[in-house]
C-alpha cells in the first residue's frame, strides 16, 4: 500500500548561514501535500515541547512582594523580575540550580555578572537587569529548572521554596522562532512534490539542529502506537 510513495531522501542545512543560534534547513522530495503536513508539526512542536532552562522563583533581598520598591535601586521589584526573564540559561542535567547576583557599586547591572557553579551556563552575558544609584546595592537568588513550554508562577511554587522566594512564570523553550515554507519540487521529469524549508531560531541552550532533532524524535515517539503492521525492510 505504501510502496511509491515519495519521502525525502535527506535534511541539508544552509552552511553559509549556519550559526550556534541560527539554521537553514531543506528537505525534499515530499508526497504533494506533505511538506506543509511535516513543516507545520515540527514547527509546533520544536515552539512547544524541546526542553530548556528557566529562572522559575527570585529572592530580592529587602523585598516582600513582586511590586516592591527597592531603595538605592532604580527599577522596582517588578521590572527587575522582567527583566531577568529575558536570561537565557543551560543547565548541565536535570537537577535544580541556585545561582546569585550581587552589586555593591553605583551602575548598570548586567546579566553576566550572575555567578553559578560549573554546570550552569549564562548564554547572553550582555542583558540589562538593573541600575543601582549611588550608595544603593542589590543582592539576588535564582532558582533555575528545566522543563517544556510555558509553566504559571503557582506551578512554580516548590514545598522547599526558602522562605522571601517569590515564584514566576517561566518559559523553557530553547526555541525562539520558526518559520517554514513549501515550494514544487522536480524529482527527474515530474515536478509534482514539495521541498520544504525550515528556519530555526534559538537561544543557544541548544543548536537549531538538534531542535529538529529532538523535535522529529518526540513526533515519531508518539506514532508508533498507531502503526498495527510489521514494517518490512524497504527494497534497494
Amino acid at each position: 500500500m505504501l510502496k511509491n510513495f515519495q519521502k525525502p531522501k535527506r535534511l541539508v542545512a544552509n552552511t553559509e548561514t549556519l550559526t550556534e543560534r541560527y539554521g537553514q534547513f531543506t528537505a525534499q522530495p515530499f508526497q504533494r501535500g506533505f511538506g506543509t503536513t511535516i513543516g507545520n508539526s515540527l514547527r509546533r512542536v520544536l515552539l512547544s515541547s524541546i526542553e530548556g532552562a528557566a529562572i522559575t522563583a527570585v529572592r530580592i533581598q529587602g523585598v516582600e512582594h513582586e511590586f516592591s520598591p527597592i531603595p538605592g535601586v532604580v527599577e522596582d521589584a517588578t521590572d527587575i523580575i522582567l527583566n531577568l526573564k529575558q536570561i537565557p540559561f543551560k543547565i548541565m542535567g536535570d537537577s535544580v540550580k541556585t545561582v546569585t547576583l550581587t552589586a555593591n557599586q553605583a551602575g548598570e547591572i548586567l546579566s553576566g555578572q550572575i555567578e553559578a557553579d560549573a554546570d550552569v551556563e549564562v548564554l547572553d552575558r550582555n542583558l540589562h537587569v538593573a541600575t543601582v544609584s549611588e550608595g544603593g546595592k542589590l543582592s539576588i537568588e535564582m532558582r533555575l529548572k528545566t522543563g517544556r513550554g510555558y509553566i504559571s508562577a503557582d506551578k512554580n511554587f516548590d514545598e522547599d521554596l526558602a522562605l522571601g522566594y517569590i515564584p514566576i512564570d517561566s518559559v523553557h523553550s530553547p526555541v525562539r522562532k520558526v518559520n517554514f515554507s513549501v515550494e514544487a519540487a522536480r524529482l527527474g521529469q515530474m515536478t509534482d512534490y514539495d521541498k520544504l524549508t525550515l528556519e530555526v531560531w534559538t537561544n543557544g541552550a541548544v543548536s537549531p539542529q538538534d531542535s529538529i532533532g529532538y523535535a522529529a524524535k518526540l513526533l515519531k515517539d508518539h506514532m508508533t502506537i498507531f502503526i498495527n503492521f510489521e514494517e518490512l525492510p524497504e527494497e534497494t
